[in-house]
């Protein structure tokens, strides 16, 4: 239904992930009565949510200001201005490229790094966020970075790789925290993140 109303985008492999945890709260929701309309409450939150994150699943776009890889300098940023040495460590030191992991992390809005109730919790998180989706999105990348912090500095690119694209089990509340302490992209960047 998606590519039917959007010709320009189609569907893309990645957004599945984005419908499931709104499919499954609405047909868990516990009113029978909401539960029948769960296919149709999911495609338009969906479609609400696609809206601010359509142009990660653009490959016209990629290179744009709204691209993926735009969004994944400003996450790097980000960590440039939280963390230097670590930065520098994973970037310049290691050579990794940062769209090995956040590329995952960022289209699919960290739907395939925690299990299935931490990545319902995260979300709660990012729709609620005062300073917005996308800014709460890259704080909590960054502190899922500094939360491996030990790990990283003392890793090579393998390491770093492997640590980063099958993320360690973490106690969330920390690192949501964490994220929440960071100050706004808005106010690393200079812009809306």
């Amino acid at each position: 239904m998606y590519a039917k109303l959007n010709p320009g985008l189609c569907y893309i492999q990645g957004m599945n992930e984005l419908i499931a945890p709104l499919y499954f709260l609405f047909k868990h929701d516990p009113d029978p009565q909401a539960r029948q309309y769960a296919e149709a409450d999911a495609f338009w939150c969906f479609m609400e949510l696609i809206s601010e994150f359509r142009d990660h699943f653009c490959a016209q776009l990629d290179n744009a200001q709204t691209g993926i890889k735009a969004t994944i300098r400003r996450l790097m940023t980000v960590l440039q201005a939280c963390d230097y040495k670590l930065w520098q460590h994973i970037e310049v030191t290691c050579k990794v490229d940062p769209q090995y992991y956040a590329f995952r992390w960022i289209t699919l809005l960290l739907a395939q790094e925690f299990p299935f109730p931490d990545t319902l919790r995260t979300w709660d998180t990012i729709l609620g966020d005062p300073h917005g989706r996308m800014d709460c999105l890259l704080r909590i990348c960054t502190a899922m970075i500094l939360g491996q912090k030990e790990r990283l500095m003392q890793g090579d690119f393998t390491v770093i790789m492997k640590t980063l694209q099958r993320y360690p089990l973490t106690n969330l509340e920390a690192l949501l925290q964490k994220a929440a302490s960071l100050p706004s992209c808005k106010d690393i960047l200079g812009s809306s993140p």
